[in-house]
């Protein structure tokens, strides 16, 4: 039979600087929540207070709902007094709310595999999850909830039914890795790549480094599997003696080799990869460098965890593209690549590199916004995607931000056909009157941009 996990009234105790009123009535809950909309019966409600919502305030909805004990900051105290359910102060619910997870992992049986980096993650976790699938009961990081709050709830999520938990680890300021990778303490990690993003807060790609480091630290201290991006020079170089690390890569000798041994008329590449006497061809459904990339990720933990070639095959075979993340709308004249969710120097390459190799039409656009967070090195770092557009032969360049006024810039320096708009909505008109067919275009910025808007006005143009 399978051990239910319950938060006891010592784990509550231990929980630093907690004070326990109506100990005596507390029973043992195998339920943590924030929101009061969700509490099942007899279950432990947690009051946070974020950006929108005070949980304070709805204390009362949780225990009508059914929670059967709470857990608020010392400073509201007074006002829950009168409560006669199980009442647990503390000086800060958000860091109770981590302590309580990590008591949670701490009893489960699970293996978690985490995953960071600088692109690819969510891709890289939701593949996994589908070809782990194939084999083990698999619960993940739901959306990108991949920060201090959601992998603690994720935790939360997580029973002993599960074989295999994939959590997505997050960051854009240094010790975020650290403070959830403590509480996840994996058993399997991957950081997909370094890469120049949030470098207002990183500074380079070192700092990037240090801080998802990390994640590598933790689990080889508790003697887990790390996966070692070979490509990456950067990570390629770390923990050079640690026996329990498997490389893998495309352009470097490595345990799990992958090869694109080509692309066909769509843009989509045909993988080939090698594990000791292994050898997994896959007709990919995605597209592009990127994916493949984090395909050779997945693939590479998925051997270790010993699935099998037809596991594989029919794992990925079910993967869908995230929305978003790379997601390519084929209209009857004219193809939209959506990749709005967010962007970085590396991502913008990847996806600008992969427009000509889409061969349906010879004409392409791209609706590019600031890449944000990137310090002091933002100007180079927009400028910089002017030689790469031309190289890949983009007809037109189109761009809304201030950061991006660079590339725009340097466009016209390279002669490189390109427009800037300084208002969202002289961009839009613009739009509305662009005549799309025969083009690929591509929408990209930053989740601040808000570049879906465009991409929505562009939607409306394949119906006219």
């Amino acid at each position: 039979m399978i051990e239910e996990i319950k938060i006891t009234i010592d784990d509550l105790f231990e929980l630093p600087d907690a004070a326990v009123y109506n100990s005596d009535s507390y029973k043992p809950v195998s339920a943590v929540s924030i929101d009061s909309r969700n509490i099942k019966k007899d279950s432990l409600f947690i009051a946070i207070k974020g950006g929108k919502f005070d949980g304070h305030n709805f204390i009362s909805d949780a225990i009508n709902a059914g929670a059967s004990a709470i857990i608020i900051d010392e400073d509201k105290a007074d006002k829950f007094s009168n409560y006669k359910i199980p009442v647990v102060t503390v000086k800060n619910t958000i860091t109770a709310l981590g302590d309580l997870a990590k008591v949670w992992r701490s009893k489960l049986n699970t293996k978690i595999i985490a995953i960071t980096g600088s692109t690819g993650k969510t891709t890289t976790k939701e593949m996994l999850a589908s070809i782990l699938s194939e084999k083990y009961k698999v619960n993940k990081t739901a959306s990108n909830n991949n920060n201090h709050i959601g992998v603690p709830l994720t935790l939360f999520s997580t029973t002993n039914d599960y074989d295999i938990l994939i959590l997505e680890l997050g960051t854009n300021h240094f010790g975020e890795i650290a403070y959830t990778v403590n509480i996840a303490q994996p058993d399997y990690a991957i950081i997909t790549n370094i890469g120049n993003s949030h470098l207002e807060y990183f500074k380079n790609k070192k700092g990037v480094l240090n801080e998802k480091i990390v994640l590598f630290e933790t689990t080889v201290a508790r003697k887990g599997i790390i996966f070692i991006n070979n490509d990456d020079i950067l990570i390629s170089k770390t923990m050079m003696d640690y026996p329990k690390r498997i490389t893998f890569g495309f352009e470097s000798i490595s345990d799990v080799k992958g090869t694109i041994k080509s692309f066909n008329e769509e843009g989509k590449p045909v993988i080939e990869i090698c594990y000791k006497d292994l050898k997994v061809q896959q007709q990919f459904n995605l597209y592009g460098e990127q994916s493949a990339k984090n395909y050779l990720a997945a693939v590479a933990v998925a051997l270790k965890l010993g699935l099998n070639k037809k596991e594989i095959s029919a794992g990925i075979s079910k993967f869908k593209s995230i929305d978003k993340r790379l997601n390519i709308k084929t209209f009857k004249k004219f193809i939209l690549i959506d990749d709005t969710y967010n962007a970085n120097p590396e991502s913008m390459r990847h996806v600008i590199e992969l427009m000509p190799k889409i061969k349906a039409y010879n004409k392409r656009i791209a609706v590019l916004g600031d890449m944000l967070e990137l310090g002091d090195e933002s100007a180079k770092l927009h400028s910089e995607l002017g030689r790469i557009i031309k190289r890949n032969k983009i007809d037109l360049t189109i761009t809304i931000g201030e950061s991006i006024k660079n590339l725009d810039s340097e466009l016209k320096k390279l002669k490189v056909e390109s427009i800037h708009f300084d208002n969202r909505k002289d961009l839009a008109e613009y739009l509305k009157a662009f005549k799309f067919p025969g083009y690929i275009v591509l929408v990209k910025g930053s989740r601040g941009m808000q570049m879906e808007e465009f991409l929505k006005i562009i939607e409306t143009k394949a119906h006219v």
